[in-house]
């Protein structure tokens, strides 16, 4: 009888991983928030300021090496800027973020020494925004899911929970 409710307990336990859980559970929810300010005035002047937890350092390093052509525009940097950002990106990227749920999940989704080209290339965040019909993230109010603000009201804290999602012309996402 024993037996039986360990097995049950374990399969439980089991079938509630995902399939990018390491099987080590993180001890926080979603990535954690921005802390540069650096980093919120040269890059958050563009785009949302992304968490640095969404890649991993060798995505930013790949990003930061081509600022002159960044997404079709010249985010060059001076040289004590483009260090000093650089840094904050790799000591807070995902992998340096485990303990932090979508950190965890995004290190998870990546195979072998797959380099991503942006946070929304990632196999995490494409799964994750698989169930949307495409026309709500095309549209001229989202753009695109590289556009996180757009739907996730509490991004800039990073919290990306469901609960927290608002798209624009369809309303609240119910999963």
């Amino acid at each position: 009888m024993k037996l039986l409710m360990f097995l049950t307990l374990f399969l439980t336990l089991l079938s509630s991983e995902d399939k990018y859980s390491s099987g080590l559970k993180p001890t926080k929810k979603g990535v954690a928030p921005v802390n540069n300010a650096l980093y919120i005035n040269e890059c958050g002047s563009c785009h949302f300021a992304y968490q640095p937890g969404l890649l991993p350092a060798n995505a930013w390093e790949k990003m930061m090496g081509n600022l002159e052509n960044h997404f079709d525009t010249d985010a060059s940097l001076s040289q004590e800027d483009f260090i000093t950002i650089s840094n904050y990106l790799k000591q807070n990227s995902a992998e340096k973020n485990m303990d932090y749920k979508r950190s965890s999940r995004i290190v998870n989704s990546l195979k072998g020494r797959q380099i991503p080209d942006s946070i929304s290339q990632t196999p995490y965040m494409i799964e994750k925004h698989n169930e949307i019909r495409p026309s709500l993230i095309t549209q001229k109010e989202v753009k695109g899911i590289f556009n996180c603000i757009a739907c996730h009201t509490t991004a800039d804290k990073g919290i990306y929970s469901e609960r927290d999602i608002h798209i624009p012309n369809f309303g609240r996402w119910k999963d």
